[in-house]
């Protein structure tokens, strides 16, 4: 099983610390299994009045001397064990998140935010109870059901130990049954909550969107059934443990009643002393806790084993996107772009049909290329393919003559600088966030790539300036705020290539034309790509491509794409007449 080669893995890190700790473990129970003994022999002492307070007190001591070798002992165990779990929650936590950062934009599509999280806290969890406490309780439970029997064999006696073995074939036989019983029954339960991490994770992201339409009713709703479901599958697990539970405390019950009036028989004839039959009660009420001991061990560690495969499932997930064999010593990209006969479908929606069908272009270095089209025409993917989010075919896209699968990963994506549609900010100060993906800038340079996108005025209107604190994903500050953030922070990186996915719909014209205008100008010599839906934003690009469902419609200068009298001077109409309308309106007001 890959989740007991996982654990074992993680466990072998710590061997000597578990081994410590077992130890101490061990040397508590045997500490343990004397003071019944101790007290024994104070009963049949005073009882036959050959024990003077000299012996009592000596006893006493002893067992005074015993608890506090257990307290030592106890403090032990708790150190190595407990905290050996914690470490490996921690490594396996950390490999976990390095594990997601490799994998590709595929496997996100598919997975939920909220089934993730699910992973890192719950599953995590259970992993570490499995691996700590549930060890603690299976050793101890064991080695102590071990040195009890024999104390009360040689101690006692035999026939009264046989009589008090009997329910524990019973409660094996038990453990067995509701060990596999209860497995499934957390690991359905684990997936309940998941979803309604889901469902609260999703919510709380479009809180916005929810109050806007006023349906904040209707996401109760679907919450209530979601929690409904939860409570459903969580009171499965809770209906197993009711049944178990009471069902041992009655065989363990039966077994104590049974013991106490054969051993009470016993001491009335003489075949055991007073003081030993005292001595055989403490010892069955030591032996009580292993037999319930028992059914928490599998409950621990079913849960952590169904959490276990469910972190295996993400480990065994390969990356798609990875450096290849045929990968080049590329020290850093020149800027030379060529689409060659680019085809492209999202992988799982062959059927769909390509995004991308036949798309042929060369941009030379230090030119800039636009790129328009309607919406769901390819541009955004064109983008996603550069970065190599998303493996193309081979000899479809090259860089400065090599095929994207030649130039390391880490090289091809230092060296280009991206802003995307949806401008993700960081729960960060705003200098953060400018600052994020460039190393040990200074001060000077992040306020420079801000006056380029034309933020640092904004941004020093806010009372903290740049150490303001933005909200999750930089709800706290306007859209064009957003936008020009995540501009400043492309620029700051000063990559060879610079793709603009969309990224001033947000800000009005003049500002627009304030940041294309410091772009000409910081971009000489350097490769952009601009994506945009209004012309103002592409016009004085060295060449416009056009594209139509996928395909290549026009390619060219604004000018030449005007004389062409095609889908680009259509939009370029469209939008002439839209201002038309915006500035008669204006006048109206």
């Amino acid at each position: 099983m890959g989740e007991l080669k996982r654990m074992g893995h993680y466990a072998k890190r710590y061997v000597w610390k578990y081994i410590l700790g077992i130890v101490a473990l061990f040397a508590v129970d045997f500490l343990n299994v004397y003071i019944p003994q101790f007290t024994g022999e104070i009963t049949d002492g005073l009882e036959s009045h050959t024990l003077g307070m000299d012996g009592i007190w000596g006893l006493i001591i002893k067992i005074l001397l015993l608890g506090a070798g257990i307290t030592v002992g106890r403090f032990c165990w708790r150190y190595f064990i407990i905290g050996s779990s914690r470490s490996i929650e921690k490594e396996l936590r950390n490999d976990m998140f390095e594990h997601l950062e490799k994998l590709s934009m595929n496997y996100f599509n598919a997975h939920k935010t909220g089934d993730l999280m699910a992973h890192f806290t719950n599953d995590l969890s259970a992993v570490r109870m499995a691996l700590g406490p549930t060890i603690i309780t299976a050793f101890d439970a064991s080695v102590m059901m071990v040195l009890v029997l024999a104390k009360m064999m040689l101690y006692v006696s035999v026939k009264l130990t046989l009589v008090a073995v009997i329910p524990l074939l019973v409660i094996i036989a038990g453990d067995y049954a509701y060990g596999k019983i209860m497995n499934e029954k957390f690991r359905e339960k684990q997936e309940a909550f998941s979803l309604l991490t889901d469902q609260v994770q999703e919510s709380v992201s479009g809180i916005r969107v929810i109050k806007a339409f006023v349906q904040e009713r209707m996401e109760l709703a679907a919450f209530a059934k979601m929690n409904l479901f939860n409570k459903e599958k969580n009171l499965g697990v809770v209906r197993i443990q009711a049944l178990f539970m009471p069902l041992l405390d009655l065989i363990v019950g039966v077994s104590g009643l049974f013991t106490l009036l054969y051993g009470g028989y016993l001491a009335l004839v003489g075949e055991i002393t007073l003081g030993r039959f005292v001595a055989f009660n403490q010892y069955v009420t030591m032996l009580v806790w292993p037999m319930l001991a028992a059914g928490e061990c599998i409950t621990s560690l079913s849960q952590g084993l169904a959490s276990m495969k469910r972190i295996q499932a993400i480990f065994e997930e390969k990356p798609e996107i990875v450096n290849e064999e045929a990968m080049m010593d590329i020290p850093k990209l020149e800027g030379e772009i060529e689409f060659s006969h680019l085809t492209f479908s999202y992988p799982g929606h062959e059927k769909e049909g390509a995004v991308l069908k036949d798309v042929s272009v060369k941009i030379p270095k230090g030119s800039t290329l636009a790129i328009i089209g309607r919406t769901g025409s390819g541009k955004t993917t064109a983008a996603n393919l550069l970065l190599r989010l998303y493996n193309t075919e081979e000899g479809m896209i090259y860089i400065d003559g090599h095929t994207l699968r030649e130039i390391p990963l880490e090289v091809l994506r230092r060296d280009i600088a991206y802003v995307p549609q949806d401008n993700f900010l960081f729960s960060d100060t705003i200098e953060g966030n400018i600052a994020f993906g460039s190393e040990h800038r200074k001060t000077e340079e992040i306020w420079e790539a801000a006056q380029k996108a034309c933020i640092h005025d904004n941004i020093m209107d806010f009372p903290e300036g740049y150490q303001t604190m933005v909200g999750e994903r930089g709800v706290t500050i306007s859209g064009g705020q957003k936008q020009r953030s995540s501009i400043a922070r492309a620029l700051l990186k000063d990559a060879p290539i610079l793709i603009l996915d969309d990224a001033l719909s947000a800000v009005d014209t003049d500002t627009e034309e304030q940041i294309l205008k410091n772009l000409r100008a910081d971009r000489e010599g350097k490769t952009t790509i601009l994506i945009a839906h209004r012309i103002s934003t592409i016009q004085n690009a060295d060449e416009i491509l056009v594209l139509d469902e996928g395909r290549v419609a026009e390619y060219g200068t604004h000018r030449e794409l005007m004389e062409q009298k095609g889908i680009y001077a259509s939009i370029y109409e469209k939008q002439q007449l839209e201002k038309e309308l915006e500035k008669e309106g204006g006048e109206l007001e």
